[in-house]
């Protein structure tokens, strides 16, 4: 097996865990979105990022490094979905 196989079979593993605690507590999507609202409100620096990451950890059993350099592939999908869908509602209005 490749190192890029090996790296993608390990990204879908670790999207499958986080995917499992979403559908076994589906208030950490609520929880994660209103995080999501009020800290993107103010930017997306590496600042608000942590914080978005260190809040979804303190209020949710979904853990994110507050330390950018330390996110998984998942972390850093997740955050920037999250990012994506603020954007999007705040265009909605």
């Amino acid at each position: 097996m490749s190192a890029s196989e090996i790296q993608k079979t390990r990204i879908i593993n670790e999207l499958q865990g986080f995917i499992r605690k979403l559908l076994q507590d589906p208030k950490i999507l609520e929880q994660s979105l209103e995080v999501a609202r009020k800290e993107f409100a103010n930017g997306s620096t590496p600042e608000v990022m942590a914080r978005v990451a260190n809040e979804i950890s303190d209020t949710t059993s979904v853990h994110i490094p507050e330390d950018s350099a330390e996110h998984s592939e998942a972390d850093k999908l997740f955050l920037a979905l999250l990012r994506e869908v603020v954007l999007e509602e705040q265009a909605l209005y």
